[in-house]
């Protein structure tokens, strides 16, 4: 049986005590504590605090910007990129709720260049989403409401569905992805 990654467990561990308390009110001692080592020992695995919060929020960003890239170049209709969008966004709730919460809540406390960094994808990432919905739209495929609208609209309910994903236990990533499909489309469709 394969040792999970150390960092990966710091990360992990982390990312729960940042959502519970917030970046700034978590020490490297919490982080130490919660995983029953020496807070000497924690440095052998990971320079700083401010690293937890970057691999934590970069990788998910880089998730989030390279698979909305592929879904932009691809062949599919508008539709299907926003299925594909969605379920983007389900899946990595599913998979890391708590990274997700530092990802909307901490990422101010970045450092450049990482901030910089984190900034360009997320500028990125609304650039692209935008332009599905105006491809959609212009063929006919989405009504002609508000593009900024449609846009708030879909990206607010996907960026904070971690928030509301916790407290509602029993849905799957499927059924999750299959009704915020629905009920987010309908109304554009």
């Amino acid at each position: 049986m394969q040792k999970p990654d150390r960092k990966a467990e710091i990360v992990n561990i982390a990312s729960k005590l940042f959502r519970e308390r917030g970046y700034s009110a978590v020490t490297m001692r919490d982080i130490a504590q919660a995983l029953d080592i020496k807070a000497a020992s924690l440095y052998n695995h990971i320079r700083s605090k401010q690293e937890i919060l970057s691999l934590m929020i970069i990788s998910i960003a880089e998730e989030y910007t390279g698979t909305i890239t592929e879904i932009v170049e691809s062949e599919d209709a508008a539709v299907a990129k926003l299925e594909r969008v969605i379920k983007l966004h389900v899946d990595i709730t599913v998979r890391n709720p708590d990274a997700l919460a530092s990802l909307n809540n901490d990422w101010m406390h970045l450092e450049k260049p990482d901030l910089d960094y984190f900034l360009k994808m997320r500028e990125d990432y609304e650039m692209m989403f935008r332009r599905i919905i105006t491809k959609g739209i212009e063929d006919g495929e989405l009504k002609n409401h508000n593009r900024e609208i449609i846009i708030f609209s879909m990206l607010s309910t996907l960026r904070t569905l971690y928030l509301w994903y916790r407290r509602k236990p029993g849905f799957t990533a499927a059924n999750l992805h299959s009704n915020l499909s629905q009920i987010l489309l309908h109304g554009i469709i």
